[in-house]
């Protein structure tokens, strides 16, 4: 895989320097910086890096906001670091379309890690929070079938993104989609966002939950 591209959004000229040092010294392009909310969107959208991440507090937008919008637009995955591990927060981020959230405590290895399963089409989840999510979810959410493909099938979908579907269903990263199906990562990137746009979802996750819920 290359290097991953990546936006770093946070109101602190300082972090967002430290964040650029850490991640180039692991690997990663960093091709932007924003302050605000509206400045990460903007910013997004001109230079649409693989990963944008992306504060929570800032003045003016805050980072669910615009974590939203530029999910939305399907311009960017979106990793969220910051200093507030408030359920709140968890939970608005991950509803907004986030792929990943983590703690602003994370060493530097760990945050290039998440940073590359992002931009590969997986997740990231600081293990402090990730029991909470879990329930969050699954007091929200019916209870799933055991087997994904007991699911109903998607009426709007061509075979091709079913298949795709259920891989998504199953936890797959674009990479195993990609070698389970015998087809190409940029061919299964086109299909999930297919598949999303036909679902209505912002993402993997959310798309993963509408399905357990219009289906079980």
């Amino acid at each position: 895989m290359s290097a991953p591209t990546v936006l770093v959004a946070d109101d602190h000229a300082a972090i967002r320097t430290g964040l650029r040092i850490m991640l180039e010294a692991h690997g990663a392009v960093v091709v932007g910086e924003a302050a605000d909310g509206d400045a990460a969107v903007q910013n997004a959208t001109a230079l649409r890096p693989d990963v944008v991440l992306m504060d929570l507090r800032m003045p003016g937008r805050d980072g669910i906001s615009a974590t939203r919008e530029i999910v939305e637009r399907g311009v960017s995955d979106v990793l969220v670091l910051t200093s507030f591990d408030e359920d709140e927060l968890v939970f608005g981020a991950i509803r907004a379309g986030a792929a990943g959230f983590l703690l602003k405590t994370v060493d530097a290895p760990a945050l290039a890690a998440a940073v590359r399963s992002v931009a590969a089409g997986e997740g990231a989840l600081d293990p402090r929070v990730t029991r909470r999510a879990l329930a969050a979810v699954a007091q929200s959410s019916p209870e799933p079938a055991s087997d994904p493909t007991e699911l109903p099938r998607q009426p709007d979908l061509t075979a091709r993104e079913q298949e795709v579907l259920d891989g998504i269903l199953q936890g797959w990263s674009n990479a195993q989609l990609a070698q389970r199906l015998h087809i190409s990562v940029p061919t299964v990137k086109t299909h999930v966002s297919n598949v999303l746009t036909k679902l209505g979802a912002r993402s993997r996750s959310h798309a993963a939950a509408l399905v357990r819920r219009r289906g079980v």
